[in-house]
């Protein structure tokens, strides 16, 4: 049947199982908007405050469910407005599809009005990125996208369409991806392409070295890294850990890939590490990373990061073998496909008397209680006390997001939604209207800093506006918490340009936006507050007044080796 672009576009989605679509129209894009207008009822549209948001909500709504995020924007500002929610994504591998509309064919190179080559501008922080000059490629071109955001190593994928071809007619062919796969035209186009659509097999002499490896260990240390989370190898992560008796240190981004309630969870490892993860690599003799890639934050001094141990590094991605740490053994691989088949060739161990040595250090930071103002450690404490334990915690960037991964211990993949890799300040409320659109029966906490908050808090009206009950904390400290902190142990107390002392009233902000609005002192009032909004069907500020200087404990300065920790 013959469909317009505007149509086999939606259609293409719906193929896709998309169900939500963060976005924002424009003049290049309303030939989709007007389609998507008879697609109500089946495909539900969150219209943001901000093309940015919607990337971030996207974000979150992928990684808290699993599924491909997407999200639509006009040409222009409006495409170049998703570069930081793209670059998020990628650094994370997130799978999003962002779809934005062009000038026409006829008119693109010639400086028109809101052009922008937003598949240039892209190119480095996309697995790919389309430019669909003929609506006769269009629904093979959505469906390869589709295909290479959620296979593989995920990652964002990017589709942009001039508006004469969403208005120009084709032929149209639906395609059930779960029957068909990749047959026809859309297998051609999979089998001339340079990606890599599936993850590859592991070797299996490969997965036998390793498990010899393990046999011949006396001090062996896991690392949870965020290829675990991706792969929703949770399930066979904690099985392998508990037969080979290892502990078990989290990276950020491994956060819900193995229960942080697990006695082998030695806690966070790198930078504002634990002392027992920090101690542990350092002394380990066997390391096995799973799906982590040896970023600045964990391996901070690489060339005596593990220096006793034999390095081995399980990834889906062969680029990121040897990037960053030389290995003495690597498995090329999915993290899932790799540990099932490391469980049907290892037998149980016991290291009882390696985990003593480890867990003679601190796992989790004490942080001090303090009579006369309300601490970090108090607000969390309540708040893992008070919600649910399945709920969904997203974050900005900063002091509150460390406090918070030290703090909470997560339970699954997805759980945690935070930016780790590219750090993005103003992430978390987009982050949390994407995870609380995908997760409708779940409480979703959104933590954040005055600093980061004053970033996204237009987004206020989006949640308000589709009654997302979100409940945000706000540790509000006057300054930018993490910087400052780096000021005062680094830069000789100059705190240039980090003090907050100006507007604005985020309770009368929120309550600006129709929503509830707090302001907290103490621990009494926090908690009332915080069962309020756990009660209240619309979304919550809770403004939480914290001590400007104080700090996320421990921390290892950048190009350190790991144990020379500046603060306990």
């Amino acid at each position: 049947m013959r469909m317009t672009g505007a149509k086999i576009l939606m259609e293409c989605l719906l193929e896709q199982g998309v169900d939500t679509i963060f976005g924002y129209p424009g003049g290049t894009i309303l030939n989709v908007y007007d389609e998507l207008y008879n697609y109500e009822g089946r495909v539900r549209h969150i219209l943001t405050a901000h093309e940015q948001g919607a990337c971030h909500a996207a974000d979150g709504y992928a990684r808290s469910t699993g599924k491909v995020g997407v999200c639509f924007a006009t040409s222009g500002p409006g495409a170049t407005n998703l570069v930081t929610g793209i670059a998020t994504a990628y650094m994370d591998s997130s799978p999003i599809v962002c779809i934005t509309c062009n000038v026409g064919v006829d008119l693109i190179g010639k400086d028109s009005f809101q052009e922008v080559d937003i598949t240039g501008v892209t190119m480095p922080i996309t697995k790919c990125n389309y430019l669909v000059r003929s609506v006769d490629d269009l629904a093979d071109t959505v469906r390869e996208a589709f295909a290479i955001a959620r296979s593989g190593r995920p990652g964002p994928v990017l589709l942009d369409i001039p508006k004469n071809v969403t208005a120009e007619s084709a032929e149209y062919e639906p395609l059930d991806r779960h029957s068909h796969g990749m047959s026809g035209k859309l297998g051609e186009l999979m089998k001339r392409s340079s990606q890599n659509f599936k993850a590859p097999e592991p070797d299996y002499k490969d997965i036998d070295k390793l498990v010899e490896m393990i046999n011949a260990a006396k001090k062996p240390l896991l690392i949870c890294g965020g290829g675990v989370v991706r792969s929703r190898a949770h399930w066979e992560f904690e099985t392998f850990a508990n037969k080979i008796d290892a502990p078990v240190a989290i990276t950020l981004m491994g956060a819900g890939g193995f229960r942080g309630r697990n006695k082998l969870t030695t806690g966070m490892i790198g930078m504002h590490g634990s002392q027992a993860s920090n101690m542990a690599v350092d002394a380990c003799d066997l390391l096995i990373a799973v799906g982590c890639r040896f970023s600045d934050r964990v391996a901070l001094k690489p060339s005596s990061f593990a220096q006793n141990a034999k390095i081995v590094q399980i990834d889906i991605d062969r680029s990121e073998i040897n990037k960053n740490v030389q290995t003495d053994h690597h498995i090329i691989g999915d993290a899932k496909r790799v540990l099932q088949l490391l469980l049907e060739r290892i037998e149980q161990l016991d290291h009882s008397e390696w985990k003593k040595y480890v867990f003679s250090f601190p796992t989790e930071t004490v942080y001090d209680q303090v009579a006369d103002r309300l601490t970090p450690g108090q607000v969390l404490s309540s708040i893992a006390r008070i919600l649910p334990q399945d709920t969904i915690v997203t974050t900005d960037v900063g002091q509150h997001q460390i406090w918070a991964a030290q703090h909470f211990h997560f339970d699954y993949p997805g759980q945690l939604v935070t930016s780790g890799g590219f750090g993005t300040m103003g992430f978390g409320l987009g982050a949390a209207i994407g995870a609380q659109a995908g997760n409708p029966d779940k409480i979703v906490l959104h933590v954040t800093g005055d600093g980061s908050f004053r970033m996204n808090c237009n987004e206020l009206a989006t949640e308000s506006y589709y009654k997302l009950p979100i409940i945000t904390v706000l540790f509000n400290n006057g300054t930018l918490g993490m910087v400052r902190q780096w000021q005062t142990l680094i830069y000789k107390q100059h705190y240039s340009q980090t003090t907050l002392d100006r507007a604005p009233d985020f309770v009368k902000l929120a309550e600006a936006y129709g929503l509830n609005g707090w302001r907290v002192h103490n621990v009494e009032d926090f908690e009332t507050a915080l069962k309020a909004a756990l009660e209240s069907d619309k979304g919550s500020v809770i403004d939480v007044a914290v001590y400007m200087d104080e700090m996320v404990r421990p921390m290892v300065g950048g190009g350190s080796h790991i144990t020379e920790f500046m603060i306990h």
